[in-house]
């Protein structure tokens, strides 16, 4: 009878236990769902006060507006046949938007954000952005479709723009691997030489062979963001056309 009762005691409490971890996933889900949907909203709200003419290959972003809202806005980013059509901040860290929104309100997705080390005044070897892979596709969630040679085997897709306050530069993609953290293809200062060497390096590293001749690239702009299931980085570069 004593060993039945500690049977059923036991029981309880694992039935406890287990209960308390299904309502704290839940509570985890249904946090994670209305923070997806709340930047959906923002980049809504956001995306209603810019005109952007593609058919007529015309980009007018109103910059005054989004500097309104958020004072640290320095760019516009979009990639094609992607969701990633959002205005990119920079501020003194690459911390803050890891966790906070164009609003700069706590957000675990975060925002789409610029290397704190890039100049952003023409000078710059290599322009580093960075967002989260979310999982429904927000942020650089997308960027994921880089990885597939089928997308990358059309043209269009390669073309990503990035918007400023004076003129919409093009760049072209021309590598796309996954590596573990490091410091190497965010690096932002070169001399000449040391840049062909990340040129070729950083080109070496693609899972896709786009044969680009690389020899007069200048300048590229480099997207980062986290793989969800193995912890690395998905990196992808492109040339400025």
């Amino acid at each position: 009878m004593k060993k039945f009762k500690l049977k059923k005691s036991i029981l309880k409490f694992l039935l406890l236990i287990f209960s308390l971890i299904f309502i704290y996933a839940l509570f985890n889900i249904f946090g994670w769902l209305d923070e997806n949907r709340k930047t959906k909203d923002i980049n809504k709200e956001i995306n209603e006060n810019i005109n952007i003419n593609v058919d007529e290959g015309i980009f007018e972003v109103d910059f005054d507006e989004l500097s309104n809202i958020n004072s640290d806005t320095i760019a516009y980013l979009l990639v094609n046949n992607t969701n990633i059509e959002y205005p990119v901040v920079k501020t003194t860290d690459n911390k803050f938007y890891l966790d906070h929104d164009f609003y700069k309100n706590k957000s675990e997705a975060g925002w789409v954000f610029m290397d704190y080390n890039n100049q952003f005044d023409g000078t710059d070897k290599n322009i580093v952005i960075y967002g989260h892979n979310r999982l429904d596709g927000i942020m650089f969630g997308t960027l994921n479709k880089t990885l597939d040679e089928k997308w990358c085997s059309n043209k269009d897709n390669l073309i990503v723009r990035l918007i400023d306050k004076n003129k919409t530069t093009e760049y072209k993609i021309f590598s796309v691997y996954k590596i573990k953290e490091e410091e190497y293809y965010i690096n932002t200062s070169f001399d000449d030489n040391s840049f062909k060497t990340f040129i070729n390096r950083i080109n070496n590293r693609s899972i896709h062979d786009f044969g680009d001749d690389l020899s007069k690239v200048n300048q590229i702009l480099t997207l980062s963001t986290c793989t969800i299931v193995d912890g690395y980085r998905l990196v992808v570069h492109a040339y400025k056309v």
